[in-house]
């Protein structure tokens, strides 16, 4: 079984961010960061367990061209958007927050 996605409200909003970020510096960057979310999504909901573990129970994917690392949790059948994470934001910063 395919596990479902899920994005917690902080991702949704981090995501939206960074997208509209992206576009107001070149337009189209908005969109071509949007993609490599879903690429590196579509890899983790393939392969959930492949990527490296911050802690027990929350996993990261490094985005390509962009400084930015997905936060995640895989519980079964979902694999739950923790945090959209700048890459210059303290490395701590998620433990703090939803994470």
């Amino acid at each position: 079984m395919t596990p479902r996605l899920r994005f917690r409200p902080q991702a949704q909003t981090e995501l939206r961010e960074a997208r509209d970020w992206y576009e107001a510096r070149l337009p189209g960057l908005g969109l071509e960061f949007a993609r490599a979310v879903d690429g590196a999504l579509a890899v983790v909901v393939r392969m959930p367990d492949a990527f490296p573990a911050l802690r027990p129970d929350v996993r990261h994917v490094v985005l390509r061209r962009f400084p930015y690392s997905i936060l995640y949790a895989y519980e079964r059948d979902d694999i739950i958007v923790l945090r959209v994470h700048h890459h210059r934001q303290a490395p701590t910063r998620w433990h703090r927050r939803d994470a």
